[in-house]
């Protein structure tokens, strides 16, 4: 698996195209986010917010989640270190 740097993650999420995210959530499950769009990024708190873009196989489209850059695993299947 090819692995990124987490400051590389974070430049494709500043990108405006679609990614897919895996994410560890606060009850440490693995979940994944298809056609994400990263929004607003809080630089000293280290969290941003996504966009779920709609897509027929997105049911959750259009909802925005709060995310911590040093949770994010994943970023469009590239293993994402720090």
């Amino acid at each position: 698996m090819n692995k990124i740097h987490i400051s590389t993650a974070r430049k494709m999420l500043l990108a405006p195209e679609p990614l897919d995210i895996t994410v560890l959530t606060a009850s440490g499950e693995l979940r994944t986010y298809r056609n994400a769009v990263g929004l607003k990024q809080g630089h000293y708190s280290g969290s941003r917010n996504i966009k779920l873009v709609g897509s027929p196989d997105n049911p959750g489209s259009g909802e925005i989640r709060k995310i911590r850059d040093c949770l994010i695993l994943a970023v469009n299947g590239l293993e994402v270190f720090i």
